[in-house]
C-alpha cells in the first residue's frame, strides 16, 4: 500500500473534523465507538485483501478503487467511489494476488503512464497494470526474488511503489517468509524497456524480520521518503525509501496494544510533512492511529494519538486519500478490507473525529 499528496487539491481546503458517525457497543464495560463505512463494495469471488485508489487528475469524483481478491484464479477488482465494480477494467485469472499499489507517471513510450502493480504469488512476479484502463505493461510479469531457494521464499506478499524527487519508481516487494539477516525486502527500480514495456532492475534487499509470523503490509511516504511495514506479532518498522541513504532502521513502535497481528499501513497527510499513520489491529477490527511527523526530540518517534473501531472485520490491507474526492469524500476516503469479500468505504471525518485534523 501507499500514500499519495496531491497538493492542487489541497489549495484552500480545510482539514477541520466534522462530527463523527458512529453506533454504540459495550466492551470490556466501557463504551467504544464502531465507525460506519459509507459504502460496502460489491462483493468479489473469493477474498478481498488489499485496495489501492488511482485519483483522477482530470476529475477526482471519477477516481478508482483497486483492490485485489486473493486465490488461485484471483483478480483485480476495480470499483467506482461508490463501491460499483468496474467489469470492464476487472483483471481476471491472476495466480493468487496479495497486494496492490499505485503509482503516477512511469514513463513507457516517452509518455507519463499512471500504474497499478500486484503482487502474483503463484508465479512470483509482479504484474502491472496502465490505469485507468487496466492494461498489462508487464510482458507478462516481471519475476522477483530470483533464485532464493528458502520455503515460501518467493511467495509474493506485499507491495509498496516510491517515486522519489527525479521521478524514479520503485518497487518494495515482501514475501511469505523470509530470512532474518536484514534482506527481507527487495527493492527494484522500474523502468521503460526500450519498448514501452516496464522491466525491474534490483537495487537493494533490506529489512529485519523477527522471524516470528510474517510481513505483509508495507506502505511508503513518498514526500517524507520513509517505508514502513509491519512485522506482525512485533510491530512497525521504519527504513529510508532511497537507496543511497542506507538500510539503518529508523524506528520500532505500535509493539503493545495489539491483540493479534499487525496489518495494513495507510498515511493521512494533513501538510506536507504532517498527518496521522494508521495500522489495522486485525484481531480487534480496529485502527491504532499515530502521529506521522514525530517529536519535536525525535521524528521516528511516532506517537499513539487515538483507537478507532470499525465495521470492517479482521481487516488485513487499507488505504487513504488525504484529498477531497467528491460530495461525499470531502476530506478524504479511507478504505478497509472485510473478511466478508467486500471492502468498506469511510469519511475521513468519520475516522478522524473530535481528536483529529
Amino acid at each position: 500500500m501507499n500514500h499519495r499528496f496531491l497538493t492542487i487539491f489541497l489549495l484552500g481546503f480545510s482539514l477541520t473534523a466534522c462530527k463523527q458517525v458512529a453506533v454504540q457497543t459495550k466492551t470490556n464495560n466501557s463504551e467504544q465507538q464502531v465507525i460506519q463505512p459509507t459504502f460496502i463494495t460489491e462483493p468479489v469471488k473469493h477474498d478481498t485483501d488489499d485496495p489501492a485508489v488511482w485519483i483522477n487528475p482530470q476529475d477526482a469524483s471519477k477516481s478508482l478503487v483497486i483492490g485485489t481478491d486473493k486465490d488461485i484464479d484471483g483478480a483485480l477488482y476495480v470499483y467506482d467511489l461508490q463501491g460499483k465494480i468496474q467489469e470492464d477494467k476487472v483483471v481476471r485469472n491472476l495466480k493468487r494476488p496479495d497486494n496492490v499499489d499505485i503509482e503516477y507517471g512511469l514513463k513507457l513510450n516517452n509518455k507519463a503512464t499512471d500504474i497499478a502493480v500486484t503482487t502474483e504469488r503463484f508465479t512470483h512476479k509482479l504484474r502491472i497494470y496502465a490505469l485507468p484502463d487496466m492494461k498489462p505493461v508487464d510482458n507478462g510479469g516481471i519475476e522477483v526474488f530470483e533464485n532464493e531457494t528458502g520455503a515460501e521464499f518467493r511467495d509474493l506478499m506485499g507491495i509498496a511503489l516510491y517515486k522519489n524527487k527525479a521521478g524514479e519508481i520503485y518497487a518494495i516487494v515482501g514475501r511469505k517468509s523470509g530470512p532474518t539477516d536484514g534482506t527481507y525486502l527487495w527493492q527494484y527500480l522500474l523502468e521503460d524497456d526500450g519498448k514501452g514495456q516496464v522491466k525491474a532492475t534490483l537495487v537493494r534487499k533490506f529489512g529485519a524480520y523477527s522471524g516470528k509470523k510474517e510481513i505483509e503490509s508495507i506502505a511508503v511516504d513518498d514526500e517524507l521518503g520513509y517505508i514502513y511495514y509491519s512485522d506482525e506479532g512485533v510491530g512497525v518498522r521504519k527504513y529510508f525509501a532511497e537507496p543511497s541513504k542506507g538500510n539503518q532502521e529508523l524506528a520500532l513502535f505500535a509493539t503493545t496494544g495489539f491483540t493479534e497481528d499487525h496489518e495494513g499501513i495507510s498515511i493521512y497527510q494533513t501538510s506536507q510533512d504532517k498527518g496521522y499513520i494508521l495500522v489495522s489491529d486485525q484481531g480487534a477490527n480496529q485502527f491504532h492511529i499515530f502521529s506521522r511527523e514525530g517529536t519535536a526530540q525525535n521524528p521516528h518517534e511516532h506517537t499513539l494519538l487515538k483507537v478507532v473501531k470499525v465495521k470492517a472485520v479482521q481487516s488485513d490491507g487499507s488505504e487513504v486519500v488525504s484529498v477531497p474526492l467528491n460530495s461525499t469524500f470531502k476530506k478524504g476516503l479511507f478504505i478497509a478490507m472485510s473478511d466478508d469479500r467486500t471492502f468498506h468505504f469511510y469519511k475521513w471525518e468519520d475516522i478522524a473525529g473530535k481528536e483529529l485534523k
